[in-house]
């Protein structure tokens, strides 16, 4: 299997509300919600860079496809990095975050290796970790 990860699909509980703060509180650029047609189609996709899309779709859709019981939320399943060029800039996503309506979980502050880095969770509890990391270089 080659890595070609290309979207990334997280359930969330409201998908209107999920659509605002990613569109409108985070400036993520999308057509907004998509295929309301057909049963279990509704579903937003935010382009992240060149190749890489987010999705936001019910979880209710999710269990449906799969086939798989809705099960509860586990925060801690799974993080979302997001790379930035300063620890100013943490600062500065970090508040972004919070004025869209996040959670900040965990406050930017030195880590342990050496970089910048604070969490926060999307209104559907998905953990996204704000980071700088002075050995990573970042193409814009």
């Amino acid at each position: 299997m080659k890595p070609r990860i290309t979207v990334l699909t997280i359930g969330v509980d409201d998908l209107d509300r999920s659509v605002a703060f990613y569109r409108d509180g985070l400036g993520f650029p999308t057509e907004g919600i998509i295929g309301t047609e057909f049963e279990h189609g509704a579903v937003a996709f935010f382009q992240l860079q060149p190749g890489l899309i987010l999705a936001v779709w019910p979880r209710e859709s999710i269990a449906h496809d799969t086939g798989l019981p809705r099960s509860p939320a586990s925060p801690t399943e799974l993080t979302i990095g997001h790379n930035v060029s300063s620890k100013q800039e943490v600062d500065a996503v970090m508040e972004t975050a919070k004025r869209a309506g996040a959670t900040i979980v965990k406050t930017a502050a030195d880590t342990f290796w050496g970089g910048y880095a604070g969490y926060f969770q999307d209104p559907d509890a998905h953990l996204w970790e704000v980071v700088w990391n002075p050995d990573m270089e970042l193409a814009d």
